[in-house]
């Protein structure tokens, strides 16, 4: 009822009848796309990892991840940002994650930030999510935003309602 091409044989182009078959046989002709490459997907590139003897000072911005190891004055912006147990950042601190080991001095903003039992924090942390091991050292005042990472209205709408103003009259 059906007839297959064979393999080796280039399949009849598109619109063109096949005079050989026998009336009332039906043919399929089957079209395979051209075998392309499937794109291999992107590895995602390692964390760019500051050592313990660096010091930087100004700003360090990325859509990567980052592991601090060193000292930095200045604020930070990544995707995922560990700051390891003998790192200070004198800054603030933005990324998706925030992982301290270390110290900070200054405030944190991340979607999950995770203060582990080595870590040093003097500012406030605005976050998302936020685990805190026993242990930890935490000065400064933890707000909860569903967008921690949005820094322009943050100020704009604040969490309890003012007062309204007394008229003279």
């Amino acid at each position: 009822m059906f007839s297959k091409s064979k393999i080796n044989e280039p399949a009849p182009k598109q619109g063109a009848e096949d005079t050989k078959k026998p009336a009332g046989e039906k043919s399929v002709n089957v079209q395979r796309p051209a075998a392309e490459p499937a794109p291999a997907p992107k590895a995602k590139p390692p964390a760019s990892v500051l050592s313990s003897d660096l010091v930087i000072k100004g700003n360090l911005k990325t859509t990567g991840d980052i592991q601090i190891e060193g000292n930095v004055e200045g604020d930070i912006r990544a995707h995922l940002l560990t700051i390891g147990e003998g790192a200070v950042v004198k800054g603030e601190v933005l990324a998706d994650d925030v992982v301290v080991n270390g110290r900070v001095i200054g405030r944190v903003r991340g979607l999950k930030v995770r203060l582990t039992s080595t870590a040093r924090v003097e500012g406030d942390i605005i976050h998302k999510t936020i685990a805190i091991e026993s242990g930890a050292h935490f000065e400064g005042s933890v707000s909860r935003r569903d967008d921690p990472l949005n820094t322009t209205g943050a100020q704009a709408r604040p969490n309890v309602s003012q007062p309204a103003e007394e008229t003279k009259g």
